[in-house]
């Protein structure tokens, strides 16, 4: 059977994004079980609680959810479960020293296949306060005003 090729987005939290302040982002590989890959392959998860942790100076993944496999039997896996990242040592440090910091939390970003290995994309970030959410908003929806009314000008003068 030839070999995969390429990314499959999984699942992706949006809400990220919009929650925090990206400052770093890492690609982890995951150390999962044979029917978590298979509910991942079928398009299965959810980032929405999870969040990442080192301990024990390695990398940790908790609360995602990763559904049960249909067609598992009495060994399927636990759907919310503690899932170690690989990183290397040095980002490792890196990121623990930037989450003692404080302020700074590890937030995982999406899951996908590349090349046929199972990776997440993390994220060192800071969370927004409500006026900083609403300002962003209001930022896009005045980049967009002015791409549209820019847009409008380029067609009249046509």
């Amino acid at each position: 059977m030839p070999r995969e090729r390429g990314q499959k987005v999984v699942a992706s939290n949006r809400k990220a994004r919009h929650d925090y302040t990206i400052e770093d982002t890492y690609e982890a590989g995951l150390v999962l079980t044979g029917t978590e890959v298979k509910s991942l392959r079928a398009g299965r998860a959810s980032l929405v609680d999870g969040y990442g942790f080192i301990e024990g100076g390695e990398a940790w993944l908790d609360a995602v959810h990763i559904p049960e496999f249909n067609q598992g039997s009495w060994n399927n896996h636990p759907v919310r479960r503690k899932r170690k990242m690989l990183l290397h040592k040095a980002q490792i440090l890196k990121i623990q020293n930037k989450v003692k910091e404080g302020g700074y939390t590890l937030v995982p970003l999406s899951i996908y296949f590349s090349d046929g290995n199972a990776k997440v994309e993390l994220a060192v970030a800071k969370g927004k306060r409500e006026y900083d959410k609403r300002q962003t908003l209001r930022e896009r929806q005045d980049k967009r005003e002015a791409e549209r009314a820019m847009s409008t000008r380029k067609n009249l003068n046509e």
